[in-house]
Parts: C-alpha cells; sequence; structure tokens
C-alpha cells in the first residue's frame, strides 16, 4: 500500500512525498483508514517511534477546515520536547496546505510568546496539560468549537501525575468531538478514562497488546550490585558504536554515574530534574547531534524524548513498573532498526526479569560478561574497520606524503601496522589485561551443592539450626549508622541485610529505627558473620551498640519486630533511595572502588568535579514490581 491509496487530499500528498514518505508504517496503514472512513473514537495502541504522530496527524489535517479560523483539532503529549517535535511534524506535513496554523504551548518557555502566537486562533494547538489550562483560565484558549482530540503518549501523561488535568481539559471539549487515545501500554486508567470519555470507541493494536518493540534485543548481565559501575564500562566499551541512554533510578545516581563516566573519558552526560530548561536543551541538543554518546537519565527526565537511531537502552537500575521497562525498551529498535534493552542486575533480582518475561512475551537472554579479551579484540577490529573506511583526502595530505614516506622508508608494512596498532591501543591492552572476572558466581561445595546461600527451594528443613524461629540462645544489640533520616523503616532495613549479607539463614530479632540509627538484635553465634559481611561496606556502618540492652519486652519506645519472610529479601517498593540523594554529606564510595581507576587510553580533561571515587553501587533497594494488571 501506499500514501496515494489512502485517499488523502493532494497538499498532504505532495508534502509528504517532499518529505520522503513513500509507504505507510503498519499503526498508519490501519488507523488513517479508519479515521477518514468511521466516526468512532479510537484506541491505539502502539510503541513510541512507530509512526503515531502521521496517523493521527495526516487524518486530521485532512479533515480540518483551514478557512476557519478557530481551533478544530487539540493534541495533548506529556513532555516539552515531545510537544514542540508533534507540533514540527504537522507544520512540516500541511506546508502546502494555505492558511493552516499550529502553535505548540508548553511549560517552560515565557508564556508572553505563547499569548503573542494565539492572538490569531490556530486551527491545531499541540500542549502540554498543564500550560493548556493556564491558557484556557487566562481566556487566551477556547476549546468549544474542538472537533478532535488527540490524547498522545496517554500511559505517559497518567505516570506523570496528569490524570486530574486530562479530565478537567475533557470536560471542556464538546460531547460532539472525536477522541483518538495512543498509548504504548494498556493499565487500567487508560481502560477507565476510555470508558468514561470516549464514545463507541474501537481498539487498534499494533503488535501485541503491552509489548515490547519487535526489534528490540532484550539481555541482561548478573553481577554484585558494588559493581554495578564496572559492568556498564565493561558494556560500553565492547560496544564502540554504541549510542544510547543510560538509566538510573535517582538523579543523585544519574549524576554521580554521568561524573564518573565523563571523568573516566567517555563521551556521556546527564538529564535529570535538577537541570533547568536551557540546561536540559542544551543537553539534548548534544545528544540528537551525536555530540553526546551516552547520556545517563531518570525515568522522568527522559520522558517524551524522542531520539532516532538509538542502539542501546542500559538499564542501571530495572524500573519498578514494567510500563516503564516497556517505554524504556521502545526508545531503541524504531523504524525497522535493530536495538538492544540490558538491563544490569544482582542475583535477587532474577525474578524480576521473569516477571517481565510473562508481561512483554518475550524471552531475555542472559549474557556473560565479557572479560578484558573479547573487549579488546572489539575495540581492536573496530579501530581497524575505522582505518579501512576512513575517508582519505588527497589534496590535504598530499604536501606530508613525501617527508612520511622518507621518515618511513626503513620500515616494513608489517612493521608500520605493528607500531600503529601499539600506539594507538597499548594502553588499553594495559588497562584489560589483568581485568577481574565481573560475573557472578554462585557459592558452590566440593560436592558441587550450593552453598549456605540457599534459595527459595533449599532452605533448611524445620528444625535444623539455620530455620528461623527455632534458634536458642543469647541476643546482641547491633547497630547501623542509617535511620529515618535516610528514609529506612524495617522492610527497607531488612531490604539491606539481606542484599549485603546474601544469607538467608540469619535471623534478625527486634528493630528499632531512630532518627540517625537503626538498633536491632542478632544471636550473639551470628553477630560475626553479619558485622563481618558489613565490614567492606562504606555506606553502612554495622557495629555492637555499647550499654544497650536487647528488648525484652521493655524499653521506652516500642520496638518493632519483624520475622524475615521468604520474600524478605526483595523488599516492596515505597520510599526512594537514600543512597548518595538524601544524605547529601555522604561520601559515595571508597577510595579504591571502580571510579577512581581512569581509562588510561581516552584523553582526560581538566574538570571542576574532581576525583571523586564512584563505587557504582546504586541504591540497596531490591523492589518488587508494582503490576497494576
Amino acid at each position: 500500500m501506499t500514501f496515494r491509496e489512502l485517499n488523502l487530499k493532494d497538499d498532504i500528498l505532495s508534502a509528504i512525498e517532499e518529505l520522503g514518505y513513500e509507504q505507510p508504517m503498519p499503526v498508519q496503514e490501519k488507523v488513517i483508514p479508519f479515521m477518514l472512513e468511521q466516526t468512532a473514537d479510537l484506541v491505539a495502541l502502539a510503541q513510541t517511534g512507530t509512526g503515531k504522530t502521521a496517523a493521527f496527524g495526516l487524518p486530521v489535517l485532512n479533515m480540518i477546515d483551514a478557512s476557519r479560523k478557530e481551533v478544530q483539532a487539540l493534541v495533548l503529549a506529556p513532555t516539552r520536547e515531545l510537544c514542540i517535535q508533534i507540533a514540527n511534524d504537522l507544520k512540516g506535513y500541511s506546508k502546502n496546505m494555505r492558511g493552516m496554523r499550529i502553535v505548540p504551548v508548553y511549560g517552560g518557555e515565557d508564556i508572553r510568546t505563547q499569548l503573542r502566537q494565539l492572538d490569531t486562533p490556530p486551527q491545531i494547538i499541540v500542549a502540554t496539560p498543564g500550560r493548556l489550562i493556564d491558557l484556557i483560565e487566562r481566556g487566551k484558549i477556547e476549546l468549544g468549537a474542538i472537533d478532535f482530540l488527540v490524547l498522545d503518549e496517554a500511559d505517559e501523561m497518567l505516570n506523570m501525575g496528569f490524570k486530574e488535568d486530562i479530565e478537567t481539559i475533557l470536560e471542556r471539549t464538546p460531547a460532539t468531538r472525536r477522541t483518538m487515545l495512543f498509548s504504548a501500554t494498556m493499565p487500567k486508567e487508560i481502560a477507565n478514562i476510555a470508558r468514561r470519555y470516549m464514545k463507541n470507541f474501537e481498539e487498534i493494536t499494533v503488535g501485541t497488546k503491552n509489548s515490547g518493540a519487535e526489534n528490540v534485543e532484550h539481555i541482561y548481565y548478573i553481577s554484585q550490585a558494588k559493581q554495578r559501575y564496572l559492568v556498564l564500562k565493561r558494556i560500553v566499551d565492547l560496544n564502540p558504536d554504541i549510542y544510547g541512554i543510560v538509566f538510573c533510578r535517582t538523579r543523585q545516581e544519574t549524576k554521580e554515574v554521568a561524573d564518573h563516566l565523563m571523568h573516566d573519558g567517555y563521551n556521556a552526560d546527564a538529564l535529570h530534574g535538577d537541570l533547568s530548561q536551557a540546561q536540559r536543551d542544551t543537553v539534548m541538543q548534544k545528544f540528537r547531534i551525536r555530540n553526546i554518546q551516552l547520556l545517563v537519565a531518570t525515568d522522568v527526565a527522559a520522558r517524551g524524548l524522542d531520539v532516532s537511531d538509538l542502539t542501546h537502552i542500559i538499564n542501571y537500575n530495572l524500573p519498578d513498573d514494567i510500563e516503564i521497562y516497556t517505554h524504556r525498551s521502545g526508545r531503541t529498535g524504531r523504524v525497522n532498526k535493530k536495538g538492544v534493552s540490558v538491563s544490569i542486575i544482582h542475583s535477587k533480582e532474577k525474578f524480576k526479569i521473569k516477571d517481565i518475561e510473562r508481561m512483554l512475551r518475550k524471552t531475555f537472554e542472559q549474557q556473560q560478561i565479557p572479560n578484558g579479551l573479547e573487549v579488546c579484540k572489539k575495540q581492536l577490529f573496530f579501530m581497524i574497520d575505522r582505518m579501512q573506511n576512513v575517508e582519505v583526502s588527497e589534496e590535504q595530505i598530499a604536501p606530508y606524503i613525501p617527508q612520511i614516506m622518507k621518515q618511513l622508508e626503513g620500515l616494513s608494512k608489517e612493521e608500520i601496522l605493528k607500531r600503529f596498532v601499539s600506539l594507538e591501543f597499548n594502553r588499553f591492552l594495559d588497562y584489560y589485561k589483568d581485568a577481574e572476572d565481573l560475573n557472578y558466581h554462585e557459592h558452590v561445595r566440593e560436592r558441587g551443592e550450593r552453598s549456605d546461600r540457599p534459595e527459595r527451594g533449599d532452605r533448611p528443613e524445620r528444625g535444623e539450626r539455620g530455620e528461623r524461629g527455632s534458634r536458642t540462645g543469647n541476643k546482641v544489640r547491633l547497630k547501623m549508622n542509617v535511620g529515618e533520616k535516610e528514609g529506612i523503616d524495617p522492610k527497607r532495613f531488612l531490604g539491606i541485610i539481606n542484599d549485603v549479607t546474601g544469607d538467608k539463614s540469619i535471623s534478625i530479632g527486634a528493630i528499632e529505627v531512630t532518627n540517625k540509627f537503626t538498633f536491632f538484635d542478632v544471636f550473639s553465634d551470628q553477630v560475626e558473620k553479619v558485622v563481618l559481611a558489613f565490614a567492606g561496606e562504606t555506606d553502612y556502618v554495622v557495629s555492637e551498640a555499647k550499654g544497650s540492652k536487647t528488648f525484652e519486652g521493655g524499653g521506652s519506645r516500642k520496638p518493632e519486630y519483624r520475622q524475615r519472610s521468604e520474600r524478605s529479601s526483595e523488599p516492596r517498593s515505597g520510599g526512594s533511595s537514600w543512597r548518595g540523594g538524601d544524605r547529601g554529606s555522604r561520601p559515595a564510595a571508597s577510595a579504591g572502588s571502580a571510579g577512581s581507576e581512569e581509562k588510561p587510553w581516552r584523553k582526560r580533561e581538566s574538570s571542576d568535579r574532581g576525583s571523586r571515587p564512584y563505587s557504582g553501587g546504586g541504591d540497596r533497594k531490591s523492589s518488587g514490581y508494582k503490576k497494576r494488571y
């Protein structure tokens, strides 16, 4: 099928042909005829980057009367970036339509500029919800003549907290409007909006509902949490031509990862909520033109970004919601191109991967973290490929060739190649020659049995010494140097214990969380095990609470006793990570950690960031998914 078979107006066809459009993409092939031939509302489920803007934009432009000087169509988008892009795309499709005006309105720009643009009512407004409501209340936008309403990235808007704003806007539009709702996923909130505000709607799904993009390969690596940053660098080094986004859980972690990547010589920058709009625009412009190879971002900061040709999405931390994973991975593998979604997890997060696999109906491949030899080989042949394919400017280098030939006349071709490779590669080889194995390995007994890290199905039988609740003996009161100030509660505290010790046989008794410390009881024969497990930690310091008695039913504050259940190693999410965030004065890591290693083969630029080392451990939270289905 071609666009000419879709019964679009000639002035639209001429514009999209000039833009290079030839054949409609699947979502366009389904949506455009429906909109032009039917009268019902539409719910379209398709991944980001599948051509949705043209799918709703072309039929809307086809049905609008350019001679009417009033707002006839409204497109709502979650972010400034997406709002601007949609408006620019619609302007491109309508450039041959006389009298057609399209105005984007969004936060982050001087409202006076937008007020001037609205002095003459446009036929189409593309808006973010907050700024649109502001302009409606100022009496500058009237929605009474709206014929078409489009909600683009509807699930993103709900995730960003725009539900009330969307409902306010919907209530101000006429009941006779046609509504088109586009979403990558179909959570219950989207279904509720469709049932409440849309009439006799049809649902069109491109691909499988709530599935990821078809062209994306999903892989994951398992490592220790404290080595996460080293694994990230290993992944990037294995893919010299990488162009992607690294997703972190918190803005503080985003800053730290980006800072240490730049400190280590990588072409990276950060995108997070602390940036001003001007700073954000600068970073995004650099990323779009590939002056930045790696963008380190939070989910909130990255919402609505539309950047083509991303090769990789890297989940530095898995998100709490599966819908968020779908949005992350959907940013690569667009327009029939291949992409890779990489997740760095620790051993206790395997169940999360299984949850995502079930929801997306896709198989994830566990891969071994590459060793130094694999990385060096990949980098070397990447360099050789670049040399083979470099564009030679004979005119520019001609004046230097005689002197070069004379200087190298005593060397054979083979010797020149060896010296060239050594010159470019020796430092790289030196860096990786003793690279450690970053893969996580289960501890194995001599008989081949699993060690003292039982999983859920491998726990000791009742009555054995390790069974919780069956131990006897004195307890010792210990304290940890974090408390309510860092967002610690008993569940999060137990998650830290499980994550660091990796030993579910340890029985934790009474827990008391104060503002600065957490006190807890442990059987005396397990104290050494707990203290030694935390000896290598820098963010958590465990010691005996001197002069403090264990709780035996007394005390000024009633302690909260939590027995560790089988799920305690994956405490449910709730509360943000504090690591390096709320505790602004705490150093990020110890002096011997990953970030202090310098990339010797990369040029380092002077910076005011200093050389603060970074362990890359991320937050210690090991949260389960909030399932919405």
